[in-house]
């Protein structure tokens, strides 16, 4: 079964906005991270943003400032807002859901993010 799930992806041109959506199934969601990776061809994957069930946030410093991610409570989803987009972060966008306890990992199938300048 698929317990997690990343949408929101597209063509988007350079100085413009995207809002990535995570869901995940109910049963992996108590003591969890959730973070958003990216990976560009040629790449290794990297983390953008995670978000603790506590509401701490972890940005990397390529994103800082442009990128938010916040649960958004009527979908029940955890949101990458990307602002300010460049071509530099053209990339398949990820969702990772980590369980802290245990370390097991979930991923999204990602959704690609394309930046045209």
């Amino acid at each position: 079964q698929v317990q997690v799930v990343e949408s929101g992806g597209g063509l988007v041109q350079a100085g413009g906005s995207l809002r990535l959506s995570c869901s995940a199934s109910r049963s992996i969601l108590s003591s969890v991270v959730i973070a958003w990776y990216r990976q560009a061809p040629g790449k290794e994957r990297e983390l953008v943003a995670d978000l603790s069930s506590s509401g701490m946030t972890n940005y990397a410093d390529s994103v800082k400032g442009r990128f938010t991610i916040s649960r958004d409570n009527v979908k029940n989803t955890v949101d990458l807002q990307m602002n300010s987009l460049k071509p530099e972060d053209t990339a398949v966008y990820y969702c990772n859901v980590r369980k802290i306890y245990t370390n097991i990992q979930y991923w999204g199938q990602g959704t690609q993010v394309t930046v045209s300048s």
